[in-house]
């Protein structure tokens, strides 16, 4: 059976398709830029991702991390911005029943505290100046790519990434280097920052250092301005290399993607094939 003939996302037929913010978390986006979040989708299941992008599965999860987030992310962006976003998701986001009902959830009472502690800080205020939300292309390892910088700052030479998480020092095992890591490294962020370290270089001729603003969840929320060390970036753009023609391969159809075999698409989709020891389940 011949294969089938592979699309090439920097010469594509896409020409016509033009990346703005109203487009930017679109599906036409998707195929046709490649993105942090979606090399990281393919290094965890390729099945998963694929099925994702092709529109024939939606993974079924909490968004409450995600409106945090965002909730987050709109503030600083803007008071235009933050309105827009609490109007939008304002029945998920308020209780709907009971004493508290028409009062923020308790969650999203946090991401309040979490955005006054950053409103508060000096430092923070004076660091978090430039343009926000701007959308950055360009072309690694024959691919192109899309991003977008919570705040650029040309004049200075830095970029900003907001970040929320649990504790600073949580530590997680990463399987890959097989030791303990804070949570940058289990969430792959050098791989983002070093991604967009690039488009902002291609696009601008600057080369900015990127900077990870975290605020975590607890009460009062921890805080910190965190720089990652160069040579963790140059590996994560070494992985890019690496893996991204596998990818695209199966993007195009000319690969099977391998399927991960623990996400929920693989639970999902999973058939009996195999008997298995005892001995096997730790490793599955």
């Amino acid at each position: 059976m011949q294969a089938a003939p592979k699309k090439d996302r920097v010469n594509s037929s896409h020409q016509t398709f033009i990346l703005s913010s109203d487009n930017y978390y679109g599906q036409e986006a998707n195929k046709n830029f490649m993105s942090p979040t979606w090399f990281k989708k393919f290094v965890a299941c390729e099945a998963e991702a694929l099925a994702e992008l092709r529109g024939e599965w939606a993974p079924d999860e909490d968004k409450t991390a995600l409106l945090v987030g965002n909730d987050l992310h709109s503030y600083f962006e803007s008071s235009e911005a933050h309105e827009r976003f609490l109007d939008a998701n304002k029945e998920v986001m308020l209780s709907s029943r009971g004493k508290t009902k028409g009062q923020l959830k308790s969650e999203y009472k946090q991401a309040d505290i979490m955005i006054d502690s950053l409103k508060n800080d000096k430092t923070f205020t004076q660091l978090y100046q430039g343009e926000k939300e701007s959308i950055v292309t360009g072309v690694i390892s024959g691919v192109k790519w899309m991003g977008k910088l919570d705040c650029l700052n040309l004049d200075r030479g830095y970029f900003i990434d907001l970040k929320t998480t649990q504790e600073l020092s949580k530590r997680f095992w990463d399987s890959r280097s097989h030791r303990w890591v804070p949570f940058v490294l289990k969430y792959d962020y050098q791989l983002q920052m070093a991604v967009y370290r690039e488009l902002v270089k291609q696009q601008y001729g600057i080369e900015c250092e990127p900077y990870i603003v975290a605020v975590t969840k607890q009460s009062p929320p921890d805080k910190a301005v965190i720089t990652i060390p160069h040579e963790y970036m140059e590996d994560a753009l070494q992985r890019i290399d690496e893996q991204l023609p596998h990818f695209e391969d199966v993007i195009a159809g000319v690969q099977a993607p391998v399927p991960c075999g623990n996400c929920a698409y693989c639970r999902e989709h999973k058939q009996l094939e195999n008997i298995i020891s005892v001995d096997d389940l730790l490793d599955s």
